[in-house]
This record gives structure tokens, sequence and C-alpha cells, in this order.
């Protein structure tokens, strides 16, 4: 074949492509590469698939898919003038603002038209462009599926069915020579819907009420139902062959009436242009990267908030997965964030692999051994951490609190969060964002239009979940970088540029000088309160955790001093003097008595009885209290009697004892067997190592430059000994099979021409079965023939390989150039 010469199939177009076109193509239809297509035969075959091309069209913006759309209705082929009036139209019935869009439809036209080709979705010079024939059965209309263009079929297509007499019939009404010949006749009737001037004086003498009908058909759908005695205006067009049946019940505008009511266009509102994403306010950017790190520094504060709520063990899961409502509301309280929000830390955690399933029988969730290490990294590594698995992660937390498909409610954990379009939404979003000046804030509206310009058919359609989920994708993407610290007062950061540009290390220390320094002190007051004002060293804060409670939360954290927080200090292995020396050396303020005097007093109460296991039993040196316990009522339920004067019994088991008594007021410690003080450290349960959950990819991942290059070859080489011309057999040989399939050879031939293609150095085509019984043809050069081996040089590989002898099927001789 010529360079001139005009390809006539999609497979020929492919051919003539370079590496790295063809390259482009499996880069953005990677699904074609799974696995790597033998030639390219098979390739344009497995370009042509219906799941393959739905997911082609699925990732074309609104103008590519527009310009595919006015090829699925226009003559196959179609000139590329053809398909431009197609969405410009003749002008008729706009002015100066339809010459705009008709200049940017001419100059952005030759764009679409190259991401087309590049998909193999269009093949084709521009005098004969070709949409590929699944492409156009997708787009193309139908009584089932309507095209997206809103036009019906065409004259001939709706006619296909009809008599020569109802043929002749409209004919005369539309005043055109009557012919016995239906061919005649519907190219009769095409010409005169497509010629402008006759259509007009047609529409001239039609009734009022039948302009309506049209009106109300002419952008789609072009389908009406009537009745069998339809109304004047209906029967005036159905006469004249502007309504043509369908059905008994149902009539269609055809194609070329539209576009003459269209004004010659395939689309009431072409779209070359992407949406501008306009600006909703600027802002300094220096106070947007200070608020985004404050809300930086609170996100950070909530998940290690989040780890240590669920340190001894979070809740249980429920029985279908996931996170039961009552303890998401509990987390929501303790966070003090509404439910939706707890939902997001909480998946956010889970995303990042600070917590799982601990896998126990009573199975639980809890933070696991990554979760320390994080803890241990600086401030800025910690929000770095949390941002990258944010970005990656495809489980999708505003679903929490809807229903899927079948009705069933969706929970935070649960098993079905996962939206894999989720983190390419979260990217484009950012990436708009980053498109404005730093400060800028976007306008929510015109980046949503902006979204479905790009991908008008992924995730477009109203769901059971809802409207548009990508849409749906945005907002939640827009409000969780918010919480997260990635935007402050709606702009993007500074650092979140370098972390989607740069990488983690520079985002890391653009953030670092903003955030808060943490502090080694608080300030105590008489109140039995202490004032932290601002974020506290991790060893100071885990001791002050333990020591006291949280009272409330914001710019400065408040922690209260109680018995029961001091004792909990003192279970953990702390001593009263410990508890002293902590408070001096870290307050500002000089301790006041009454805290002291609370730490001595329940100091000196403190293990003064002892709980161990009988079922568990209760021992004292003061035989008037264990008295004085046997005398309280609230002790009935423990069923306690006495072992001894100072050793008590009970059938209850160590916890619920050790519980029971420091509800009554007392401060019991637990001991061992040996007798010693059992010291109880908040923080002690973990999961066994986790990975992070996986995201679900949304499609085959894009493949890198290496493995494009080793396809291409392999295509190549594979399209080469598919059609590379071969000498015939010798009379009274096996022979060479039909081009396309594999050689056959009998062993005895196979060994001879490969010895004697080894000698002269020549060339040969083999088919060939490997280990896992997958066949394909190859082009090699023999180098050496030994042992049941043949060495060779693969053009398929590039490389040189050695092949068993009794592996290859059979072998054939290229021709020499100008033979066959």
């Amino acid at each position: 074949m010529g360079t001139t010469t005009p390809p006539r199939t999609l497979a020929e177009a492919l051919r003539a492509r370079g590496d790295e076109s063809l390259a482009g193509l499996l880069r953005a239809r990677p699904d074609l590469l799974n696995p790597v297509p033998n030639d390219i035969t098979q390739l344009a075959t497995r370009a042509g698939t219906r799941a393959s091309v739905v997911r082609a069209l699925e990732h074309l913006d609104r103008f590519a898919l527009q310009t595919a759309e006015a090829l699925a209705v226009a003559p196959d082929p179609a000139p590329y003038d053809t398909l431009l009036s197609l969405l410009t139209g003749d002008g008729l019935d706009d002015g100066e603002q339809r010459d705009d869009v008709g200049a940017a439809i001419t100059a952005g036209l030759p764009g679409a038209l190259a991401t087309l080709r590049e998909q193999a979705l269009v093949w084709g010079e521009d005098d004969r462009l070709r949409l590929v024939r699944t492409a156009r059965e997708l787009l193309a209309p139908s009584p089932q599926h309507p095209s997206p263009t809103g036009l019906g079929p065409t004259v001939a297509e709706a006619t296909a069915g009809m008599s020569p007499g109802r043929l002749q019939e409209i004919l005369a009404a539309t005043g055109l020579p009557a012919t016995h010949d239906p061919v005649s006749a519907v190219a009769a009737l095409s010409a005169l819907f497509t010629d402008r001037t006759r259509m007009a004086e047609l529409l001239d003498t039609a009734p009022v009420e039948a302009l309506s009908v049209l009106d109300r058909l002419v952008w789609g759908p072009p389908y009406g139902e009537v009745t069998p005695n339809p109304t004047p205006p209906v029967k005036w067009l159905r006469d004249r062959g502007l309504l043509l049946p369908v059905s008994t019940r149902t009539v269609v505008l055809p194609r070329e009436a539209a576009l003459h009511l269209r004004a010659g266009r395939a689309h009431r509102l072409p779209e070359p242009v992407p949406p501008v994403v306009a600006a909703a306010a600027e802002r300094d950017p220096q106070a947007v990267d200070r608020a985004a790190a404050g809300q930086a520094f609170m996100a950070l504060s909530t998940v290690e908030e989040l780890l240590k709520l669920w340190d001894g063990g979070g809740p249980t899961i429920l029985r279908a997965g996931g996170l039961s409502v009552r303890e998401l509301k509990r987390a929501a309280a303790a966070l003090d964030v509404t439910e939706p929000v707890a939902a997001f830390w909480i998946e956010l955690a889970y995303g990042a692999g600070l917590l799982a399933s601990d896998g126990e029988t009573d199975e639980r969730y809890a933070p696991t051994p990554a979760s320390d290490e994080w803890l241990d990294l600086s401030a800025e590594d910690r929000w770095t951490h949390l941002a990258t698995a944010w970005l990656a992660a495809t489980r999708t937390p505003g679903l929490v609190g809807g229903q899927d498909a079948k009705g069933r409610a969706l929970s935070a954990l649960g098993p079905e969060l996962d939206r894999s379009a989720a983190p390419d939404v979260r990217r484009r979003v950012l990436a708009l964002f980053a498109e404005l000046p730093p400060g800028t804030a976007p306008e929510a509206e015109t980046l949503l239009r902006r979204l479905r310009w790009e991908r008008p058919l992924r995730g477009s359609a109203p769901t059971a979940e809802g409207s548009d989920l990508r849409s749906r994708l945005a907002l939640w993407t827009i409000n969780e970088a918010e919480l997260l610290g990635i935007t402050g007062r709606g702009a993007l950061a500074a650092h979140t540029r370098a972390l989607l540009d740069e990488g983690e290390d520079t985002a890391a220390a653009l953030l670092s000088p903003l955030l808060p320094e943490p502090l080694d002190h608080v300030l105590l007051q008489a109140d039995l309160t202490a004032v932290a004002p601002g974020p506290l060293e991790r060893p100071l804060a885990d001791m002050l955790s333990v020591l006291a409670d949280v009272e409330s939360k914001g710019g400065a954290t408040v922690y209260r001093f109680t018995p029961g927080s001091v004792r909990r200090a003192l279970d953990a292995g702390q001593a009263a003097s410990d508890l002293h020396a902590f408070l001096a050396a870290h307050s500002r303020t000089p301790v006041p008595q009454p805290l002291s005097y609370l730490i001595d007093d329940v100091a000196r109460r403190h293990g003064h009885l002892r709980i161990g296991a009988a079922s568990a039993y209760v021992r004292c040196d003061d035989e008037a209290v264990l008295n004085e316990i046997l005398a309280d009522r609230r002790s009935t339920g423990l069923r306690l009697r006495r072992l001894a004067p100072t050793v008590l019994a009970a059938q209850a088991d160590p916890g619920s004892l050790l519980e029971a008594l420091r509800d009554m007021g007392y401060a019991p410690a637990a001991e061992s067997a040996e007798g010693d003080v059992l010291i109880t450290r908040a923080g002690a349960r973990r999961t066994p190592p986790r990975t992070p959950p996986v995201p679900v990819p949304e499609g085959p991942p894009t493949p890198d430059d290496t493995l494009l290059g080793a396809a291409v070859r392999a295509i190549r080489a594979g399209d080469t000994a598919a059609t590379v011309a071969r000498k015939e057999p010798p009379e009274g040989a096996t022979g060479s099979a039909p081009s396309g399939t594999l050689p056959r050879t009998t062993p005895a031939e196979t060994l001879a021409t490969v010895q004697a293609a080894a000698m002269t150095g020549s060339t040969v085509w083999i088919g060939y079965v490997n280990a896992d019984g997958a066949a394909s043809q190859r082009v090699i050069a023999p180098v050496r023939v030994e042992g049941g081996f043949v060495t060779a040089y693969d053009h398929t590989a590039d490389e040189v390989r050695t092949y068993p002898l009794h592996r290859i099927t059979g072998v054939a001789e290229l021709a020499e150039e100008g033979e066959g």
C-alpha cells in the first residue's frame, strides 16, 4: 500500500501510525493492553469492542463527545466540511453571538478530531472521516436509545417498511413528481427536506399549530404519540412526510427535516471552549496559608484525639461490617463535631492506616502499630501523611448515612464506600483551584460546570445515591479540603500547591513555620484546672491526659483534676511524689494547695484495698473497712463472704469487683497472683500490623514508558509476522498456513529450514506455543541450532532468545523484496 492510499479499515489506519502515535493510543486506553495484542489487527478488533469504546467515550470532554455525536448522525464516511457544518449550522438564524461560537468551533474542531483519532474512535482522512462502528451504534438514534443530539432516523430509515402507495401519497401532498420506484421516491423526499429554499416554501404553507408541533420535536426527543384520528395539524404534517410512522401510535420527525429546522446544527448549544472557573473571592495569600495551617493543626489534633479515644480498644464491628450509628454518634460527641464530620475523620484515619480491626473473635476497631510511628513524626510530616492518603483514597465518607442500590444503609468503615472516581475528582478539583491566582477562592457552581464539561458522560446520570456522583464528589472534596487544611478560607494553600507539584518534603518545609510550636508548660489554677495556652509537647500531653480530664478545647485547652483522674494516674504506676514533681516542673504558676491536697488524699486511700482472683477477692489490713463493705447494701450483688479477718471472697470477676468498689467510693488497686500491685497503662491495645486499605482502581493503571515501548515493539513484530510476504512451500511439502494463522510443518522440515536460515543469516516466520499454551507468530533470524533448541534474534521482543524446537508449530521462509 502506497503512502497516499487512504486506509480501508481501522487496522490499516493504525498500521500507518508511528510508534509514538500507537503508544499514545495505548496510554489513553490502557484496557487495550490487557493482554498485549498479538498484532495490529487484534488491536483494532479490541479497540472496537463495546466495553472498550464505552470506556473511551467516558473519558472525552464535551466538545470531543459532541464531535463524535455529530459524526454518528452524519453520512458514513463524512467529509470534514460536512462535520463542521453539523456543528456550526448555516448561520441563517443567529447573529454575532453565533458567529463567535462558529469561530470557536472552527478553531477547536481540529483538536477534538485529533483526540478522537488518537483514541482510535475516528479514522480516515479529512475527506472520509469514519466513526468506529461500535461508537456509531452507541451514539446513533433509535426508538429504544434516542440520540444525544435529539435527532431521529433519516427519511430512508424511517420509510424502510412503508408501502409504495403511501410514498406516492406523500409525494403528491408535497407537490413532488410521482414515481413508482420507492428508492427514487425516498431520494426525492430527502432532497426536498435538505433543500433550504423548497423546505422554507413548504413550511410557509403549514398551519401555525403544525409549526408548534415541530417546535416541540425539533430538539428532541423526535418521537411523539398520535391517536387513530389525529388533529388536523398533525395530519397535515403526517401527510407531507414531516412526521413518519414508527408504529401504529408513534411518529418521528425525520433527521433531514429536523436539521432544516435547526439551521443545520446537530446540537442546540455546541461547547467548543471549556467553561471558565470564576473567582468567588480574592484574599491575601498569606492569610490563606495561615488559615490552612491552623486547620491542618486542628486536623492533627482531631485524629490524635480519635486514636486516644479508641486507644484501649474501640467499638465493635457490625456483623455486616462497619460502625454502628450509636458508635458514630458517640465518637462525634467525644470529638465535639457533627456525625458526617466524625465519619470523615474516622475514614481518614482508617485510610491512612492508623485504625483497623483487631481480628479477634469479638472484633473491634483499634489503633494500629503504625499509629505509634505516626505520632512520633513531626507535625508537618504527620499532616503530609494524612493529605497524601486522602488524595489517593477511594473510600468516600460523604456517602455515610445514605443508602446503596438495594436500599441498605451505608455505615462508616463499611464495605460499600469505595468509589473509584474519587481520587480523580479530588485531584482535578485541586488542579482547578491551582489554576487560579494564589489567594483566590473559586465559585463552586462554575467549578462544577467545568467538571461536567471535562467528563460529561462519566457519573453524569442520576443514581440511587442522588444526583450525579461526580458533582457530589467535587462538593465533598471542597468541604473535606477545608477541614484537612488543604485549603484555607476557600483558596488553595501554598503548602498544598507544593504537595501536588513537588512532593511531600517541600510541602512539609512550607507548612512547618506556620504551625504553632509545642509548649512545655501549663497554667495551674486554684479551681483544680490547668490551662494549656497552646499545643503541648507529646510527653506532657500524654501525662496530662491521664492525670486530668479535658473540660474544653479551642485556642486553649482546659483540663480538670478529679479524684477519678488522679486515681487513673496512680493506677498507671505513678506515685503521689511523682505527680507533685510533674506538676511543679511543668506549671508556670505555683501548684495550688487544693490540688496538692486532692493528690495526697486519693493517694492515701489508693491501694488500701487489694483485688485479686478467686473468682475474686478483697483483702485489707484494716478489718473495719471490710466490715463497712459487708454492711453496705450496695455490695449485695457482689455476693461477698469473709474468708479471713482481712480477706473477702466474691463471685464477681476482678474487673467487675474493682469497678463496683470504686463506684461505692473506695479506691481499690488490682494485684497479681504474687501479690504485687498491677499497673494498668492506657493505650496498651493495638491491632496486629495492618496495611492501609488499597484504593479500588477505576480501570487499568496507566502504563509507564517502558511497558508502552515493549508493547509497541511486540505489536509491530506480531504484525510483521502476520502480514509479511512468505514463499510458497515446495510442491509436496506440508506448507505454510493461510495468512493470519500459525504455519504448520513437520519437525524434520522445521529443523531443516531453521538450520538453513542460520547458515545463510536469513529471517524466517514461525508459529510458537509457549509453556502456558498461548500461540503467537514471530519473525526470527536464527543464529544457532543445537541440542533441540534454536537461538535467534526475535523481532517481537527486539532481543536474542532461545526456543525449544518442539514448541515451534511450523516455519516458513519470507519472500524477498519484489516477490509475493
